[in-house]
């Protein structure tokens, strides 16, 4: 007697249960004919790569440089008015940029932004006296210590991205906790550092300095990298040549670390990458969850 399988014909159903006469885990030969290897595995270029890394190293430069202002105030090598003559510089420059990169940056909404600044720093001053004492009874080793961790917390967790930076005039985003952390982290540090300084002037222009760059310099480095990648490409090697420079004057040591990591991120993270594409295995068949496709007409 013939078998019943050879007689009657298995199909593929989605939700009619089993087939009488076969299994619930039947196949038949032509089941592994619709699959598919590495069908959506991302083709990346090293030179691409490349490029998006340097993101990571323009701000790793960046904050180097906010780390350094800060070495140089706590041993007394810069006065409170050349910082306030950055701090001034600095807000006047990010505001250029963005009159040049932001499409929809205008005049009202510049307007806003500038009386927004103004009571932010207004209140800043004011509350200057309060951050000046507020670690007083802390040892400086402990201060040293909380702000480094800090730091690395906020470049571990920081948005190199930019998927939650809101652009002048655009809707807005929901920042994630990474990066909310991210920022309080650095508040924070800025802070601990502003508290060891001798005056109350030197301590808001301390604190408005970082706040500037940590709050203001991923916006105007997110305009420039939209509105221009060769203007992205000049002002990262920039940002990165003098963060260099400055760090070796400083310190030898720190230099190479500086030199090390950038090297790290930019050539040796992109190289990885790109190898152990090699080794990427993803397979794609009829026993994949279906996905289900409206067509909406009027």
């Amino acid at each position: 007697m013939e078998n019943n399988n050879n007689q009657r014909k298995w199909r593929k159903v989605a939700y009619g249960g089993m087939q009488p006469g076969f299994n619930d885990n039947h196949t038949d030969e032509t089941f592994l004919q619709e699959m598919v290897m590495n069908a959506n595995v991302v083709k990346r270029d090293i030179l691409k790569v490349m490029l998006d890394s340097l993101s990571i190293s323009q701000y790793l430069s960046i904050v180097s440089l906010v780390v350094l202002i800060w070495t140089h105030t706590l041993n007394s090598t810069i006065t409170h008015t050349s910082l306030l003559i950055l701090d001034i510089t600095l807000l006047a420059s990010g505001f250029f940029i963005l009159l040049l990169t932001a499409k929809m940056l205008s005049f009202s909404l510049l307007i806003n932004y500038s009386i927004k600044i103004s009571f932010f720093t207004t209140s800043l001053y004011v509350l200057s006296p309060i951050y000046h004492t507020l670690t007083r009874s802390i040892s400086s080793d402990s201060i040293w210590a909380l702000t480094t961790s800090l730091i690395i917390i906020h470049l571990f967790l920081h948005d190199y991205s930019g998927s939650t930076i809101k652009a002048p005039g655009a809707l807005e985003t929901n920042p994630t906790l990474a990066s909310n952390i991210s920022l309080n982290a650095s508040i924070v540090a800025s802070l601990l550092i502003a508290s060891r300084l001798p005056s109350r002037v030197l301590v808001f222009a301390v604190i408005l300095f970082s706040l500037q760059v940590f709050l203001f310099a991923p916006l105007v480095t997110y305009c420039v990298k939209k509105y221009s990648l060769r203007l992205h490409v000049g002002l990262s090697v920039v940002v990165m040549g003098v963060s260099l420079g400055c760090v070796y004057e400083l310190h030898r040591v720190m230099f190479v670390v500086l030199l090390a990591v950038l090297g790290f991120v930019n050539v040796v993270c992109p190289y990885w990458l790109i190898r152990i594409q090699e080794y990427k295995f993803e397979i794609n068949g009829p026993w994949d969850e279906a996905k289900l496709c409206f067509n909406i007409t009027d």
